[in-house]
């Protein structure tokens, strides 16, 4: 198992395959349609996706974490 405190970095490196790979794929539907390509497609569209959306996340969830903690009532 991977210690706990990765957690942070495990978190980003799932919600960023995750989030990466649904928008990709939306993004490659709408651009290409369910052609024969689609799968191929939506894979090269993904990876490079996720290459820039890992350490987008690991940069922007704490700014995010601050934006919410102000926002929200403890």
């Amino acid at each position: 198992m991977i210690s706990p405190r990765f957690a942070p970095v495990v978190f980003g490196f799932v919600l960023s395959a995750m989030m990466s790979f649904l928008v990709s794929g939306i993004a490659t539907f709408r651009t290409a349609g369910l052609s024969d390509t689609f799968l191929s497609l939506w894979i090269g569209a993904w990876l490079p996706s996720w290459l820039v959306a890992f350490p987008v996340v690991l940069v922007v969830a704490p700014v995010a974490r601050k934006a919410v903690a102000s926002l929200v009532r403890v």
